[in-house]
């Protein structure tokens, strides 16, 4: 582990796992104190990662597992309320929602992709 942008870089996958408008890569994450999963995707060549916990009702979004992008492949979807989120940002686009996704800050360094802790975001302890 070590020191980034938003605290420690935990490596999460290779960046070849994530593909443009393709499957997640799942991770687990303590959010406020509580245990939850995290997705990290590959949207125009970048990687961004969200808790996977819609803004509408905190539940789960993905339709099957690993899969957020909605049949156009540019928007993120709810699987239960379809609300739409921006792969870039987080952000509501359309449907039922409260603001956006919880971001979760990504870097991809020399083929690793690693997602880094904050305040209020920590790797589960096992």
């Amino acid at each position: 582990m070590t020191l980034g942008p938003a605290g420690v870089a935990i490596a999460l996958c290779n960046s070849a796992d994530l593909v443009n408008s393709g499957d997640a890569v799942p991770f687990d994450v303590v959010y406020c104190g509580q245990t939850c999963y995290g997705f990290a995707i590959r949207y125009a060549d970048k990687v961004y990662a969200y808790l996977n916990r819609c803004s509408h009702v905190p539940m789960e979004m993905d339709y099957q597992p690993n899969r957020f992008f909605d049949m156009t492949g540019h928007w993120l979807i709810c699987a239960t309320h379809g609300a739409m989120y921006s792969p870039q940002t987080g952000q509501c686009r359309a449907g039922p929602c409260r603001g956006g996704l919880v971001s979760i800050a990504l870097t991809e360094v020399d083929g690793v992709v690693h997602w880094h802790t904050a305040h209020n975001l920590q790797p589960v302890a096992f």
